[in-house]
């Protein structure tokens, strides 16, 4: 049984599996390795590899836009397929679609000191304060949280970032329990690059 026709609910068709997560989480290692496991990614590939993501970004730019745009039938092209949408415009994917989403999970002193390389390598300056930042992150995952019980349509698996770099065979395999066990875990696990797990910092979070 394929992916599709196990995982099909008539009234919303295939579901769009969503890779969620707070910016700076692995969500493009886990674009990468649902790629690699045969699964087919919506992208434009309008923004390109760079220091910070040597490997791609994987995103597709009108996502954006979600919690602004009136007109979301684009979505619906994603069943089936899976997408790129930041935690924040979670709240904002319409209702006519069944979403099987993997949030990434990472130490939050990490995605700080991550954000903060890559706003010094755009040279750019941010004066928010990382203890603050680190709170309403955690006010936000739990509302995440709250959300993905709340919608009848969302079904979501959290992955945490740490141990997926520590032991990429086990994180394939949940991930691919979750999605129907159809996919290509070893080609998955052979996507993770350890050197790029980078901005190590403080304890779990």
């Amino acid at each position: 049984m394929s992916f599709l026709s196990s995982l099909f609910k008539p009234k919303l068709g295939a579901p769009l599996v969503i890779v969620s997560g707070l910016p700076r989480s692995g969500t493009s290692m886990m674009m990468k390795m649902l790629e690699a496991g045969g699964l087919p990614i919506m992208t434009d590939s309008i923004r390109t590899a760079d220091i910070d993501n040597p490997k791609g970004y994987y995103e597709y730019e009108r996502v954006k836009d979600l919690e602004k745009e009136a007109d979301k039938s684009y979505i619906k092209e994603g069943r089936g397929k899976v997408l790129k949408v930041i935690s924040f415009l979670l709240k904002d994917l319409p209702d006519d679609n069944a979403y099987k989403i993997i949030f990434m999970r990472r130490d939050l002193n990490e995605v700080i000191a991550s954000q903060n390389k890559m706003i010094k390598h755009r040279g750019e300056t941010d004066e928010s304060d990382d203890r603050m930042m680190i709170d309403a992150y955690m006010n936000h995952l739990a509302a995440v949280r709250i959300l993905s019980r709340k919608r009848p349509n969302f079904e979501m698996v959290e992955i945490r970032y740490d141990t997926t770099v520590k032991d990429p065979k086990e994180a394939a395999r949940q991930v691919n329990v979750f999605l129907g066990g159809t996919l290509n875990e070893k080609a998955m696990g052979e996507m993770v690059d350890a050197d790029l797990y980078r901005n190590k910092k403080g304890a779990t979070v």
